[in-house]
């Protein structure tokens, strides 16, 4: 059984991180061993640690996410093409989650010797420090749309659900695709970086989406929260649905595609997607269902995103039969 386990005190901190939190093989019980943050309650880094955000993101429930990612003294994270960043052995990722004007949990993936460890730990009311929280919890919360929730704080085990791909747990968000050109080239001036990745195609900004074309707005919101699920190595690659930015393949996009053994989750629908009619698409039907067993993404929200919805039944809706 997976018991939080005390880290030493005396880790080597040469930029105020305790590098012994991320690399050893303990489980801290609280976010604050690990000196990720100079004030952690108002989410300033500590040295070392550097913010990020994502074009297009993850949605979960509305919340507001704080991203960093952090290197230890004297390494770079190598540019893989338009894919993930290959950060090296010490380095961790930091995502923080917001609803209600308050922390509500944070989640570190640290890179150890054998492999990347994700955990789960949740902010407590005097916003003073987040516990590991092995087993997760729920939440009766808000959205910022005003929808009471059930909010679910992910067990470790859950947090495998969206990260492993074949026998390993590894990032899904920092794909160079999914970061700004700015934010690559800061980060490779700071010498934390060894080049600035050369992208082909950049999932288009969010918060632009009202501006921008559609098929790409849509694709990169499937990247963002189908796709880590949804690919050939992938917990949901017997769906025989590939949603990765990069897929051109219509068919393994779903387009006139028939579900494999979707069971009750197909809805009685005939294909994934249906060009010009998304009320016929199973994927739509999924994407606004909260229930289990039909539900898509089937884990880390519990509303649906109706600009997610929107943006994918407009893609459909456009699409050319």
């Amino acid at each position: 059984m997976l018991t939080a386990t005390a880290v030493a005190v005396a880790a080597p901190q040469d930029d105020g991180v305790n590098v012994a939190a991320v690399t050893g093989s303990g489980l801290p019980a609280t976010l604050g061993e690990f000196h990720f943050f100079a004030d952690a309650a108002a989410q300033r880094p500590a040295a070392g640690v550097t913010p990020y955000r994502l074009q297009t993101p993850l949605w979960s429930d509305g919340a507001e996410k704080l991203r960093f990612v952090y290197l230890p003294a004297g390494t770079k994270a190598k540019a893989n093409g338009d894919g993930l960043l290959d950060l090296p052995v010490g380095a961790a990722l930091i995502k923080t989650f917001k609803l209600e004007g308050r922390l509500i949990e944070t989640r570190v993936l640290l890179h150890r010797a054998d492999g990347w460890v994700a955990l789960p730990y949740q902010w407590n009311r005097e916003q003073t420090e987040a516990r590991l929280a092995l087993a997760g919890a729920r939440l009766e919360l808000t959205t910022p749309q005003g929808q009471p929730i059930s909010y679910a704080i992910p067990n470790k085990n859950q947090c495998k659900e969206c990260h492993q791909q074949g026998d390993a747990v590894v990032p899904i968000g920092p794909k160079a695709r999914n970061l700004s050109a700015a934010w690559l080239e800061s980060f490779h001036k700071a010498g934390k970086l060894d080049s600035v990745p050369k992208v082909t195609a950049r999932v288009p900004l969010w918060d632009d989406r009202a501006k921008l074309a559609v098929a790409p707005v849509a694709r990169g919101w499937l990247d963002s929260n189908c796709a880590h699920c949804h690919n050939p190595g992938g917990s949901a690659s017997n769906s025989g649905l590939d949603l990765r930015w990069e897929q051109a393949d219509p068919v393994k996009l779903g387009i006139m595609k028939r579900p494999v053994a979707a069971g009750r989750g197909s809805g009685g629908l005939e294909f994934d997607v249906l060009p010009g009619h998304p009320e016929q698409s199973i994927m739509i039907y999924r994407m606004g269902s909260l229930e289990g067993g039909i539900s898509m993404p089937e884990v880390g929200r519990s509303s649906i995103d109706p600009d997610g919805q929107a943006a994918v039944a407009r893609w459909i809706r456009e699409m050319k039969r």
